[in-house]
């Protein structure tokens, strides 16, 4: 079992951005809408992309501070 609650967050993380970046989830997003001049599916892309990617530096900076 892991102690470190560091760790569960990171575990949790990737285990979201897999959720999130694959197959089922994307098919949601796959309609001919544009949003700010870019099709849904690659704003959506970038959008959970850069969203995992601030929540790791959270976790990481969080854990340095203790």
């Amino acid at each position: 079992m892991l102690k470190d609650i560091t760790s569960q967050r990171l575990i949790a993380l990737s285990l979201a951005g897999i959720a999130f970046l694959n197959f089922p989830l994307l098919a949601l997003w796959d309609k001919d809408i544009y949003v700010l001049g870019w099709p849904l599916l690659p704003f959506g892309l970038f959008l959970v992309w850069g969203i995992l990617i601030a929540a790791l530096a959270w976790v990481m900076e969080r854990r340095k501070t203790k």
